[in-house]
């Protein structure tokens, strides 16, 4: 089993920029903080730290030349800020799960709330908040964590597959189907050759009395993997039924 990816803290960036004009042009040094992970033996991540020190925003790999090149190990800053952020950041989010879980909603939507409060592009966070609003059916608060989530690339990736799927699941089952078609579709964008993902919006299609859409999904979930059984069953029934 791979080492990778291997999270290796904070490095800082020192980039010079030129203050002024003629005589009075000074160099100025900027100092910017950066989360890194190393994914492989020649290849490195970098994100930005935001305000509290978290990791937040868009990643950028790099190759190990220019990695150790332009960053600078931290490993003070990242002990003094960025561990103690993160390790709030991921107890908030635990115990927002384990308040939905629990099926106390308001205190689910608190705790997943003041995670975002450190890191608003949190992906568990803004998941854990969609799932709130979506038993809510609380619409509008519900589009706008969907916004932010099809705006976050790594929140349909297999590291967070699980909470992808549930997500999906749940607003098919409380009926945001326009919704869940979005999300789906999103996620088709991204990868387009996961028959999970067609056969659960053949579903949707399905609720909507949309059949031949329904029947198309699963057709094309079927051309992916022709021994989904689940796909198999439901498109035999759609075509004796339809």
């Amino acid at each position: 089993m791979s080492d990778y990816p291997h999270i290796l803290g904070v490095y800082s960036l020192q980039l010079q920029a030129d203050i002024g004009t003629g005589g009075t042009q000074e160099k100025h040094e900027n100092i910017t903080y950066w989360y890194a992970r190393q994914l492989s033996v020649d290849n490195f991540e970098v994100q930005p730290l935001n305000q509290h020190h978290v990791p937040s925003g868009v990643r950028t790999e790099l190759k190990r030349l220019d990695f150790l090149k332009q960053y600078t190990p931290e490993p003070t800053y990242y002990r003094l800020h960025t561990v103690p952020a993160l390790e709030t950041l991921s107890r908030k989010v635990a115990q927002g799960e384990e308040a939905f879980a629990n099926g106390d909603l308001d205190e689910a939507e608190s705790q997943f709330l003041k995670a975002l409060m450190i890191d608003d592009k949190n992906v568990d966070a803004n998941y854990g908040l969609g799932e709130v609003y979506s038993e809510k059916k609380e619409f509008s608060k519900l589009k706008n964590v969907l916004d932010t989530l099809m705006g976050l690339p790594e929140a349909f990736s297999f590291e967070h597959r699980q909470k992808f799927n549930r997500f999906g699941i749940s607003l098919r089952k409380n009926g945001h189907y326009d919704e869940s078609i979005r999300y789906y579709r999103k996620s088709l964008e991204l990868v387009d050759n996961d028959e999970n993902v067609y056969f659960n919006l053949a579903r949707v299609y399905f609720e909507k009395g949309l059949n031949t859409e329904c029947v198309k999904n699963l057709e094309t979930a079927l051309e992916i993997n022709p021994s989904f059984v689940e796909a198999q069953k439901f498109l035999k029934y759609c075509r004796k039924n339809f």
